[in-house]
């Protein structure tokens, strides 16, 4: 039987990795999506591109569907009190991501050009303003969020939508979507046909570059400017659940105390650069399948800088940073994550088997040939 604070380290990592699949699954349909309107110049074009995502976004989305699952089993306070504090930027999130499946269902309906625009124009709406949102949420995270337990230990939210939009968090916001753009085009450079596959590698190479300069600037924000956030006295991992027993101080680059103390995690982010750079070299030397690899190794390395840097918190308090929650005291039972450990250990190895053979029935490149072949279908 494994001890309590074992398994609340057990269900950080579990939660760090259903991010980085949904970062490596849907990130690329997030990233076609937002792209696809401008690489795509005709129609077929733009049914070709999105046709390598059409049949896949859907099963990519369980990532999605299995993080938030495993917040409200594992981390309910953490739950409660993001849903009901960020309701409108979810409420958009939400609004955003149905786009997709919306699109896809009614943009070939009809072939009136200004129907398709349209449709299009959502679809962009639907990659572009997700893969922004996430990157957001997180930079929000190393700002701390303006919340606080009452004396009930409800959690109160003080803040509002327009606050969470401050420039770390939009600069956050932008290695998100640069990020999630370089993979999209990585995958659209590997799946779809020609004219779309080079003007995909010319985006995704711009891309790189962005993402590159945007995060390093956040780490010298997050080094040089930010206070990050230490825990003093009061944490007890194998404790009961309760963020009202703990003192947290500020420090000028808290937020890389972990690194200081272990050199060894300095290889989370020098594998998100590193993974980069060899996406750029890849796509311009029109190695798309290994660039594709390269780009899931940056999406890991991006999530796992970031969770390395917040441990042990989850969601950490601007107004009152000693009542923030950690992985220590926002959990659920050791009964209940015990559970769920079984069920994770049953059903993820099919989630990932069913996604290999899915992708290895549907390999190969969508053409601008096939879609002709298929046009009657449209």
């Amino acid at each position: 039987m494994l001890d309590y604070a074992t398994l609340r380290f057990i269900w950080w990592l579990i939660l760090g990795t259903l991010l980085v699949g949904f970062a490596v699954m849907d990130g690329f349909d997030l990233g076609v999506g937002a792209i696809f309107r401008f690489i795509g110049r005709t129609d077929e074009e733009r049914r070709a591109l999105l046709g390598s995502i059409e049949p896949v976004w859907d099963g990519n989305q369980v990532w999605f569907i299995l993080a938030g699952g495993a917040v409200f089993a594992a981390w309910p306070l953490l739950y409660a009190a993001s849903f009901s504090g960020l309701y409108l930027a979810m409420l958009l999130l939400l609004v955003s991501l149905i786009l997709r499946p919306v699109g896809f269902t009614f943009r070939n309906r009809l072939a009136d050009r200004r129907w398709r625009e349209a449709w299009d124009w959502m679809l962009f709406v639907g990659g572009a303003v997700p893969a922004l949102l996430f990157g957001v949420a997180m930079g929000n995270l190393f700002l701390g969020l303006p919340f606080h337990f009452d004396a009930l230990a409800r959690p109160v939210f003080t803040g509002g939508f327009f606050g969470l939009l401050r420039p770390f968090a939009l600069l956050a916001g932008v290695v998100s979507l640069s990020m999630l753009v370089a993979h999209g085009a990585a995958y659209a450079a590997l799946k779809v046909g020609e004219p779309m596959a080079s003007r995909a590698a010319a985006v995704g190479r711009a891309a790189v570059a962005i993402f590159l300069s945007s995060f390093l600037t956040a780490g010298l924000w997050v080094a040089r400017v930010l206070e990050g956030q230490r825990i003093v006295s009061g944490a007890n991992p194998d404790g009961p659940s309760d963020p009202l027993h703990k003192l947290v101080v500020l420090l000028p680059g808290g937020w890389l105390d972990h690194y200081r103390q272990h050199p060894i995690l300095w290889l989370a982010p020098l594998l998100a650069v590193g993974a980069a750079l060899l996406t750029w070299n890849l796509v311009g030397a029109r190695r798309h399948g290994a660039a594709f690899i390269t780009s899931c190794l940056t999406q890991a390395g991006v999530i796992l800088t970031a969770g390395i840097g917040l441990f042990p918190f989850l969601m950490p308090s601007s107004t009152e940073p000693s009542q923030g929650l950690t992985i220590w005291d926002a959990s659920s039972s050791a009964r209940t994550l015990s559970i769920m450990l079984v069920a994770v250990a049953v059903f993820l190895p099919i989630v990932l088997g069913y996604t290999v053979w899915v992708f290895r029935v549907l390999k190969g490149r969508v053409t601008l040939e096939e879609i002709r072949r298929h046009a009657g279908f449209y």
